[in-house]
């Protein structure tokens, strides 16, 4: 198996060329990213099968080229909103398999368009396999297996976690940050009411947590609105949330509004955001069992012919110590394993929670991703997943 990582030198890429150098099977990795040095220069920290290519995403005859050469693209290249479709046309236009770690709603829901086209090719391609999407939409599910009946489903986590990481080749404004701008301003779609429809994003919600107190969250545009709604279109709402932001919200309403008035750039305002990260936006610290967890998913329906509730989160032992990057680029390299070991084998454009992914089996794969090779600890998926149910 020949990989290749765009964005291999980003935040997010970095981590997950580590993971990925660590797997077995895999016969090549190339580092494909804009600044050649950066590439080459990390790709001489690993083994013989680690090489570093320059490699432009706006140019789709460039990806074309040199895809060709390669059985599988892992695209970890922000923001999303330009460069996700892109990329995974150019990957299906020369036969390669595709994941990524997509963390805009637009795009994603462009690339389930491509469905048909993968599936005639018997490609292999996950939109938004990372923290969120990804552990979300795979906890979430677990949630509504739960049930008898799914009628919402809840995806949220932290907005404080989602701290950039220090190491990239990256230059100019962070793309999470330019992803945070996005799906802040204007109107992004969520499903409810047994439909799609456009909100500003930041409209707080009341969330009852089963087991905990009942807390205020806020929309946020992100793929999971979209995903969950077009494999399950039997429920009534799926919408994503961000919480740990109540005393900030202001703040960034305020940005928002400098934005929609043209008084400052899209841009300028990914440079403020980064600048507040690390500021006013600090995390309050530990898990505090009265308060949304820092990742879940949370389904709303029927249990034995009542209304019932079921959040899912990871175990405070197997996440508080993951940084943003590692959030993000573990489940990734987790996916890319179970699809070498042919635990996922399903055609076509698919988000984590299609029923192509077993949750259960890849959590329970997740932490040995990154554990180390001299440690012998085996995990099941207990080891990482709290199950909170209304009716327990």
């Amino acid at each position: 198996m020949k990989v290749i990582i765009t964005g291999g030198c980003g935040g997010m890429g970095r981590f997950l060329v580590r993971a990925v150098a660590r797997l077995k099977n895999i016969e090549s990795i190339t580092i494909a990213d804009l600044v050649e040095a950066s590439a080459k220069e990390f790709a001489s920290d690993f083994d013989h099968r680690v090489s570093g290519i320059s490699l432009d995403v706006s140019d789709s005859k460039a990806m074309a080229e040199t895809f060709e050469h390669h059985d599988i693209v892992l695209n970890t290249t922000g923001p999303f909103f330009r460069f996700g479709k892109p990329v995974l046309e150019a990957a299906l236009n020369s036969n390669c398999h595709y994941m990524d770690i997509c963390d805009d709603w637009e795009p994603a829901e462009e690339m389930l368009m491509l469905d048909g086209e993968a599936k005639s090719k018997n490609l292999t391609a996950i939109v938004g396999l990372g923290a969120s999407p990804g552990l979300t939409n795979l906890l979430a599910l677990l949630a509504m297996n739960q049930l008898d009946e799914v009628e919402k489903v809840y995806t949220g986590w932290d907005l404080t976690a989602a701290t950039p990481e220090d190491e990239s080749s990256q230059e100019g404004a962070n793309a999470a940050m330019e992803h945070g701008i996005e799906q802040m301003t204007g109107k992004v779609k969520i499903f409810r009411n047994g439909s799609f429809e456009m909100v500003r994003p930041l409209e707080k919600v009341y969330i009852n947590y089963p087991g905990k107190a009942g807390s205020n969250a806020y929309i946020f545009g992100h793929p999971e609105a979209i995903t969950f709604a077009h494999h399950y279109p039997e429920i009534k709402a799926s919408v994503n949330l961000c919480h740990g932001i109540e005393e900030s919200v202001l703040i960034l309403k305020f940005i928002r509004f400098l934005v929609e008035w043209r008084l400052i750039s899209k841009n300028q305002a990914a440079r403020i955001l980064t600048w507040l990260e690390g500021k006013a936006f600090q995390s309050a610290g530990g898990e505090d069992s009265e308060k949304l967890p820092s990742v879940y998913g949370l389904a709303f329906g029927i249990k034995d012919g009542q209304p019932a509730s079921v959040g899912c989160t990871l175990s405070s032992t197997s996440s508080s110590e993951l940084s943003m990057g590692e959030a993000t680029a573990y489940p990734l390299a987790c996916g890319l394993e179970m699809f070498l070991n042919k635990e996922i084998t399903r055609a076509g454009v698919f988000a984590p929670e299609s029923g192509a992914i077993d949750p259960s089996t890849f959590l329970a794969n997740f932490l040995g991703v990154f554990e180390e090779p001299s440690n012998e600890h085996s995990f099941d998926a207990s080891d990482l997943i709290v199950l909170d149910r209304s009716w327990s």
